[in-house]
């Protein structure tokens, strides 16, 4: 019964805010999610490695057994879950503005990513922990915006991100 609410929710969620997106959005959402792709995290670290050699060397570290704690845990529930994506479960409403690269949808691994560097910018560079965090969050709205994810599924991946590199963070101290 609370599992069918919350789907309820979700869908209702994600109705809500699909609809209200527009071009424009669609725009925006899709340059935005695309720094969430991958790449453009190495240029992140050569970026910080000019101001700070030394601390720019422990996020890299960071970042490196984040993604390995990550990468695993992500593709394991994504493949066990097996969530649909909204176009497949909401046919009538959605038209998803992308291809997603796989079929399922829970958790979002872009979002899980981008989580992933705010719990370790939060850890080496506090001071832009404001930024990153908008452009995460960013991020999950994109996915959903896109038609691609649920809003629960942008929270499942934020908490793998996080929790992720939490677990990163203990295992290299």
């Amino acid at each position: 019964m609370l599992l069918k609410r919350l789907e309820h929710w979700d869908h209702i969620s994600f109705c809500r805010l699909f609809s209200r997106s527009s071009s424009k959005h669609f725009s925006y959402a899709y340059w935005l999610s695309k720094t969430a792709d991958g790449p453009l995290y190495l240029l992140l670290v050569v970026c910080l490695l000019a101001f700070n050699a030394a601390q720019a060397a422990s996020f890299s570290k960071l970042l490196l057994a984040a993604f390995a704690v990550e990468l695993p845990l992500y593709l394991l529930l994504k493949n066990s879950i097996r969530r649909a994506r909204p176009g497949q479960v909401l046919t009538t409403f959605v038209q998803a503005y992308i291809t997603p690269s796989d079929r399922f949808s829970l958790p979002s691994g872009h979002t899980a990513g981008a989580f992933v560097i705010v719990a370790a910018v939060a850890t080496c560079y506090p001071l832009w922990l404001p930024l990153v965090l908008l452009w995460a969050g960013g991020i999950g709205l994109s996915r959903i915006v896109l038609g691609v994810h649920f809003p629960l599924d942008v929270c499942a991946g934020a908490v793998l991100g996080t929790a992720s590199a939490m677990i990163a963070l203990f295992l290299l101290s």
